[in-house]
This record gives structure tokens, sequence and C-alpha cells, in this order.
């Protein structure tokens, strides 16, 4: 198997343990590197496994029902893997602070639904880089932290 195929296996069994419907926090110390980092423009960058983790498990207590899914192949070259996704979840759990325009407070029963894109890098076999773009502007007017214009 080629690198580039390697991994593309590393990150989809990603988007499948971390991001998928079922989480499997234990993803986190197999594929991720020790201090990879996390960035997307909802949230403050993560970096480091116990950041990462600590991220996530905030994430889904307060959207219990979270789930991302892919949307189209991915694509591999060298160290990097792109891959399209949709997703998103109803915020049902507690209060969430970790959005950067603002916080939601207990159970809002608000739903997003939003699709991005998003570039990792995989060096020997864990990933070291994980940085999306988001539609996060569609995320947050769900959610009721933009409000749209008149």
């Amino acid at each position: 198997m080629s690198k580039e195929e390697d991994n593309k296996k590393t990150v989809g069994r990603w988007f499948t343990d971390f991001w998928g419907k079922n989480v499997n926090l234990s993803a986190i110390d197999d594929l991720a590197a020790p201090d990879m980092l996390l960035k997307y423009s909802l949230h403050e960058p993560r970096r480091g496994r116990n950041d990462i983790r600590a991220f996530m498990t905030g994430f889904r207590a307060a959207f219990p029902d979270l789930n991302f899914w892919g949307v189209a192949d991915l694509i591999a070259e060298g160290d990097y893997v792109v891959g399209q996704w949709a997703g998103g979840g109803t915020h049902s759990g507690p209060a969430f602070n970790d959005f950067l325009v603002g916080s939601l407070p207990a159970a809002t029963g608000r739903k997003m639904h939003f699709t991005g894109t998003t570039v990792l890098k995989v060096v020997n076999g864990k990933i070291v880089e994980e940085i999306g773009l988001d539609d996060g502007v569609t995320a947050l007017t769900q959610l009721g932290l933009i409000k749209v214009a008149a």
C-alpha cells in the first residue's frame, strides 16, 4: 500500500472514530501525534491530545447527537489528506462556551447543520495537523449566535 493510501486509511478512521456518530476517544491516542494541532474557524485552536480530548468531550456533552460524515472521496498527496464533510447536531446538553463569537445557555434545542473541507497532515502514521475551513456562519446563524440582516 502506498504512503497516500496509508494516510487516507488513518484519516478515514479519524473521521469515523473521532468525528463520527459514536465517538471513540481512544482514537486520539491511536491516531493523533502527541502535539497535534486541531484548528477550525468556530473554535480556539487546540493543541495536544489532552486539549483535543477535552474539546471533543465538551462538544459531545453539549451536542450529544453530534455527527460528521464524508461527502466525497478523500484526496491524498504526500503527507496531506483532504476531506469534504457535512454534519452537525442538536444543542440539548449543558451550556457551551467554546464558540469564538459567543456562548449558548444550556439545552437551547437549536440544531446546526453545515459543511466544510479539512486538510490533515499525517507523519509516520500520526495526524500532526487538522486544519479545516467550515461554514461557521451557517452553524452560528442556526444556533442564534449570529443574527441574519433584515
